[in-house]
């Protein structure tokens, strides 16, 4: 144990400095959209196709892909922003932003980046999905969004519900094994004791 009156004990004595910082551990960081989007000018482009692109792109190949999505029953918005706006965080961000409006799914896309946000699909099944449009590259928009949309719409590989279902009852059967196993040995060894002779 440290004795504080001891010379040279005494942090003032040493020369040592404490710096105290307050770190902001689990609070969450304010959302950053990125600054050249206007919310209102997407959403306003969304309510009429569901797609937003930037200034001079063409929308239609997008729309058609969109419009195919949300007749097979995912409501899909995309938004298209030019370039990739840093930090990369910022395009769920503006999908999150988006999806508070707009509802559904809703996709957003800069040259090799993707933001997500659903009401319908787990963040696992949407990050894979984002990881698999990325990286296409500015003006694959469309191709991008296509493979968003087949990755969502392929069955997982394992239903963790039903996982979870069968390891249960395997429990309870194991469970139920060993109740019997020992019930049985319980009653054979009350048997062999009752019939054994006192000697």
């Amino acid at each position: 144990m440290l004795e504080a009156s001891r010379p040279g004990w005494r942090l003032d004595e040493t020369g040592w400095k404490m710096t105290v910082t307050f770190a902001s551990v689990g609070i969450p960081s304010a959302a950053e959209i990125p600054p050249e989007v206007d919310v209102d000018t997407i959403l306003a482009h969304l309510a009429m196709d569901h797609v937003y692109v930037p200034k001079g792109d063409d929308p239609s190949d997008l729309e058609s892909v969109v419009a195919d999505t949300r007749d097979q029953g995912i409501s899909l918005s995309v938004v298209v922003v030019p370039g990739n706006p840093s930090p990369d965080s910022s395009l769920r961000d503006l999908a999150t932003e988006v999806g508070k409006a707009e509802h559904g799914t809703v996709l957003v896309l800069s040259d090799d980046w993707a933001g997500t946000y659903s009401e319908t699909f787990s963040r696992y099944r949407l990050e894979k999905a984002e990881d698999i449009a990325k990286n296409r590259h500015g003006g694959h928009s469309v191709e991008a969004t296509r493979a968003f949309v087949q990755s969502l719409e392929a069955n997982p590989i394992i239903s963790w519900t039903v996982f979870t279902y069968v390891l249960l009852a395997g429990l309870l059967v194991v469970t139920g094994g060993l109740y019997l196993v020992k019930r049985r040995r319980a009653d054979a060894a009350a048997t062999h004791v009752a019939g054994d002779p006192i000697r």
